[in-house]
């Protein structure tokens, strides 16, 4: 098999790709065969892993935008309950499209709704990442905690939870296989799941051998209602129920304190930090800098396109530098290259994935080549990559397959995506 190889780039260097893995970076010196191509001037990275999103929420993107999480989530509930399967394929493939035009190679969609128990979701979510060619980390959410029983969503958008464990062992048998697609077990958040639903997810997931997920410590008044109910905060109360470990990663971690950071740490759990989600709800600003110091394993989410209406993964890198840099006052809390990292390396880490998020020889060759003539002039590539416009990707491979070349996607009419996306969306509020 003929080796591709990627020259002329201004970061890092040539690049040689056999087969799906990376064979060497630095300087190449082509060899007869070798498929050769010319990205003078451009910036290479490992491909972006997205550690937490809701691709269904591009259909209520612009609503309840002067709320805080538990008033914007019972806002959107009702509506949310009424969406089909179509409905979710529609926007799985324009949110997974703009994902992958954004730099992201590898997506953890973290999906809890599911209408009349209709487990046909996570199908059309399987699909739609086959379409777009992205990988594609599939957490089979939950809620069986409604209203009549003290928890935040409605009665009618939460299942019965013999049903939803049961499913996610179907989903499992059908989707996962730990490369293109890997199942995660993903009950919502203490406020919208039982005790016994999170035990026993954890006891599902670790018989199978699945990664775990859940939102945790996003909010004050999560942190509130852990206390009035459990006498708890929230971490405390999963790592009773065996939550805390080193097959798990938490979304949003905002409101950790210093000994619950040591914890994370001494556990090896991640944390999936969303930082313009948790600006546009006003849940407060995550410690990153104190949980990479601890050694805790931190990565970047988008969150859903209801809380972060961009939706692509570029942008967070520098949202996450600036919001490091407002919470500690230092200029030099997070640099370019640190956040860069957590694009990458700190993402696949929380995934539970070494194949990912590196550019070194034996990695997956999830590479993106970025257009940067209007950086030339910026000394560190790198600097000017996070901190200069935001840009769409030229060209995205994943496994050594281009996806995306050109800035077009190589499997899905994005423009006639986006119209039966609209199309949807305005009859959610006709």
């Amino acid at each position: 098999m003929s080796r591709l190889v990627l020259r002329g780039a201004r970061w890092p260097g040539d690049i040689a790709i056999s087969g799906d893995r990376i064979e060497a970076v630095g300087e190449v010196a082509p060899a007869d065969g070798d498929r050769v191509r010319r990205v003078d001037g451009a910036i290479v990275t490992a491909g972006f892993v997205n550690t937490h999103h809701h691709l269904y929420q591009w259909m209520t993107r612009g609503r309840a935008v002067g709320c805080d999480l538990f008033n914007w989530l019972t806002t959107l509930y009702p509506t949310w309950a009424h969406l089909d399967v179509d409905d979710v394929r529609a926007a799985a493939r324009v949110g997974l499209a703009e994902l992958a035009l954004s730099g992201c190679t590898t997506a953890a969609d973290h999906h809890y709704l599911v209408p009349g128990g209709d487990e046909r979701v996570f199908d059309a979510l399987g699909e739609a990442a086959g379409e777009v060619g992205i990988r594609l980390h599939l957490a089979r959410g939950s809620m069986d905690l409604g209203e009549s029983d003290g928890g935040l969503p409605p009665d009618h958008v939460t299942e019965d939870r013999d049903a939803i464990l049961a499913s996610t062992e179907r989903i499992a048998d059908r989707w996962h296989d730990g490369e293109r697609i890997s199942v995660t077990v993903a009950p919502c958040s203490p406020f919208s799941v039982t005790p016994e639903l999170m035990r026993e997810s954890a006891d599902l997931a670790r018989r199978r051998g699945l990664q775990l997920h859940t939102h945790l410590a996003e909010t004050r008044e999560e942190e509130a209602d852990c206390l009035e109910r459990f006498g708890c905060r929230p971490l405390e109360f999963l790592d009773d129920l065996g939550w805390v470990a080193d097959d798990v990663w938490f979304a949003h971690g905002v409101h950790f304190n210093d000994a619950e950071i040591t914890r994370l740490a001494e556990a090896g759990a991640g944390v999936g930090h969303c930082p313009s989600s948790n600006a546009r709800l006003g849940a407060g600003m995550c410690r990153t800098t104190d949980l990479r110091a601890a050694g805790v394993a931190v990565g970047l989410g988008v969150d859903g396109v209801a809380s972060n209406e961009q939706g692509t993964l570029h942008t967070e890198l520098r949202q996450a530098l600036f919001t490091a840099r407002q919470r500690t006052g230092r200029p030099d809390a997070l640099m370019p290259a640190d956040v860069l990292d957590l694009a990458t390396a700190g993402g696949a880490a929380c995934l539970g994935r070494d194949d990912i998020g590196r550019l070194e020889p034996g990695a997956r060759a999830d590479l993106v080549v970025w257009p940067a003539d209007d950086i030339a002039d910026v000394p560190d590539a790198v600097d000017g990559l996070v901190l200069g416009p935001d840009r769409r990707a030229e060209t995205v491979l994943v496994g050594g397959e281009p996806i995306a070349e050109e800035g077009n996607l190589a499997g899905l009419d994005l423009e006639a995506s986006r119209r039966d996306l609209a199309r949807r969306a305005r009859r959610l509020w006709s």
